[in-house]
């Protein structure tokens, strides 16, 4: 799994900042010794908080004790409501096959994490090449199965439509990378992945897409009668990246 480098602190809002600290002086409250490991990763982790964006944590513990849990639910229901705070709860014991499971999404928390208090957990994790073969495969598969089911369901509501467009920014970006890396090339970030995929993809207009699909994650809004275009052309290019994802080695 790659390293992530060291992320600035100081680029999330300092309100940010607060929250994430007492979150953590609260999790080390409540946990306590149970507290293995409490990881930021996504967009927050690279310093790109935005107003839509959620506040991506894993929290690692040794186990799952309802009490603790129980004193540590309103701060993280405080961390919710002002944040947007949303992830995991994961055994330290099941951590590998919880990994395995859900490839992509820890090749994701491998390149963009940050450690806010514990064991880098992440470090000297290894994913089977097999696993994270198959599983990027079921992710592109799901995307566009759920694409097909919100175009037809959510027809000319630009709304719905340009919410799931935002919803599948992070899982398409999420596997450009993965696909990349599989392939043995770098990847400097999931959304600098998509663009490199998108291009050398046969077919126009991808550069359209990838605006479109920028500005529904970060805005929640396009211009009318944009959407159901912007979500056919994402289910043709997931169709595309699960072709080349089926020829990988």
């Amino acid at each position: 799994m790659a390293s992530s480098p060291e992320r600035p602190a100081d680029r999330l809002s300092p309100t940010v900042e607060r929250l994430l600290a007492d979150l953590v002086q609260a999790a080390q409250r409540c946990f306590r010794d149970n507290l293995k490991s409490l990881i930021l990763f996504g967009s927050g982790a690279e310093g790109r908080l935005r107003a839509t964006s959620d506040l991506n944590l894993l929290i690692v513990l040794v186990c799952f004790d309802r009490e603790q849990v129980d004193a540590f639910a309103e701060p993280l229901a405080v961390a919710q409501a002002a944040a947007r705070a949303s992830g995991m709860f994961v055994l330290h014991s099941e951590l590998a096959r919880v990994a395995e499971a859900f490839a992509v999404k820890f090749d994701d928390i491998a390149r963009r994490r940050r450690v806010l208090y514990g064991d880098d957990v992440m470090a000297h994790l290894e994913i089977p090449r097999a696993a994270t073969k198959a599983r990027l495969r079921q992710v592109l598969v799901n995307l566009v199965l759920r694409l097909r089911w919100r175009y037809a369901t959510a027809n000319r509501r630009d709304d719905q439509l340009t919410l799931a467009l935002a919803d599948s920014t992070g899982p398409l970006r999420s596997a450009a990378a993965t696909l990349l890396e599989l392939e043995g090339t770098p990847v400097s970030s999931p959304k600098d992945a998509l663009a490199k995929v998108a291009a050398s993809i046969e077919g126009s207009g991808w550069s359209s897409l990838l605006a479109q699909l920028s500005t529904a994650r970060e805005q929640r809004a396009l211009p009318a009668g944009a959407a159901g275009p912007a979500v056919l052309d994402a289910i043709a290019l997931a169709t595309a990246m699960l072709a080349r994802a089926e020829r990988i080695e």
